[in-house]
């Protein structure tokens, strides 16, 4: 079966006083066509003022589920640090519900020491932090499991990130969605390493989808920013990626280039 493609847009949450701001975005986003909306599992901004305003991840989603009626939700991606896997796991379940099956759970292993810091959660390293979720997605995928009521569907596992010892493998083994942050010129290489892992798991790997962000390159006209980024698009797709992520950033929220990819999407369906 051939994938379709699809288009996501990351709501930064962060450099917005205002939740209206996101709220609003989340809207203009489903109204346009987006199929995806992630946020992000951070405590602080990643660019900009570090002690800019930010929001929190989780209780975002349940409200982003209220709201919205067909556009699928997750956080791009949740860091398995911050809580229980069986917590997570009942968070995820009740999202699901609530969204009436339209949760894509992301997860990945954490990166950001601020973060850790602030709130009191053990840095350790990233080996460590990759053994920690290595641990916990059985346990989460365990709960879900047992939980009454139960989640609407299987819940999408979206799994971030490109080491190829550690963080594949675990793709090849839990997940139904992979986030690579690549390009056209590495991504064959990746894309590789985890249909060997598939293997070695007798899975088959045409079973994950493949995930990839996409932004306009600094320096150029917006203009030709614009078609240099739909060329890129092009590319990764004709390569295997059918899910393409933009980032925007608060106050403003610009949709404009995840408008153009929605028109990039719908003329090569």
């Amino acid at each position: 079966m051939t994938t379709p493609v699809r288009i996501g847009v990351q709501i930064q949450p962060q450099h917005s006083p205002e939740y209206s701001h996101m709220r609003d975005a989340l809207r203009r986003a489903e109204d346009m066509g987006v199929d995806v909306a992630f946020n992000w599992d951070h405590f602080f901004p990643l660019y900009g003022d570090p002690d800019g305003a930010h929001y929190e991840c989780w209780t975002m989603l349940g409200a982003w589920a209220e709201q919205t009626s067909r556009i699928e939700i997750g956080a791009l991606v949740t860091c398995n640090s911050y809580r229980n896997p069986e917590l997570l796991a009942d968070m995820a379940r009740t999202v699901d519900n609530i969204s009436d099956g339209r949760l894509i759970l992301g997860i990945g292993s954490g990166w950001k020491e601020k973060d850790y810091d602030e709130y009191g959660y053990d840095f350790g390293t990233a080996g460590s932090r990759l053994d920690d979720l290595a641990a916990a997605l059985p346990r989460i995928r365990a709960r879900l499991g047992k939980l009454n009521p139960a989640p609407t569907r299987e819940i999408p596992i979206l799994i971030g990130g490109q080491g190829e010892k550690k963080t594949l493998k675990l793709v090849a083994q839990h997940a139904h969605i992979w986030h690579g942050f690549v390009d056209p010129e590495s991504y064959a290489h990746k894309s590789a390493v985890l249909a060997e892992h598939c293997a070695a798991v007798g899975r088959d790997p045409s079973e994950i989808q493949h995930s990839a962000g996409v932004e306009l390159n600094g320096g150029v006209s917006r203009g030709e920013g614009v078609k240099e980024l739909v060329a890129k698009a092009d590319e990764l797709h004709a390569a295997g990626i059918t899910l393409f992520t933009v980032g925007v950033n608060g106050p403003d929220y610009d949709l404009s280039v995840a408008e153009e990819l929605c028109r990039w999407r719908d003329s090569i369906a």
